[in-house]
């Protein structure tokens, strides 16, 4: 159990803030605050499984997402020609 003790999974849900069911509109931010909250064991997996009706393929889709905007964020990005140019005039 990666709760507390004398946690419920109820709580731990409510205390990650994360969706109470499975019936609602899985935006981006949603799955990967269900990804993060397994991935630091707020919920384990199985959890997350049964409450939000995932199957293992799914759970790796959200993982390959939230893995490839936290990528997206940390890669630096590129300034527009006209700021690169006046960078190298400097």
């Amino acid at each position: 159990m990666p709760y507390a003790p004398h946690e419920t999974v109820a709580d731990a849900i409510k205390r990650a803030a994360l969706p109470t069911t499975h019936r609602i509109y899985w935006s981006a931010a949603r799955k990967a605050e269900v990804v993060r909250a397994v991935r630091k064991q707020v919920i384990s997996f199985a959890e997350a499984r049964e409450r939000y009706l995932l199957s293992h393929s799914e759970f790796r889709e959200w993982e390959d997402l939230v893995d490839r905007r936290h990528r997206d964020e940390v890669q630096p990005k590129r300034p527009p020609e006209a700021v690169r140019h006046k960078l190298e005039e400097a």
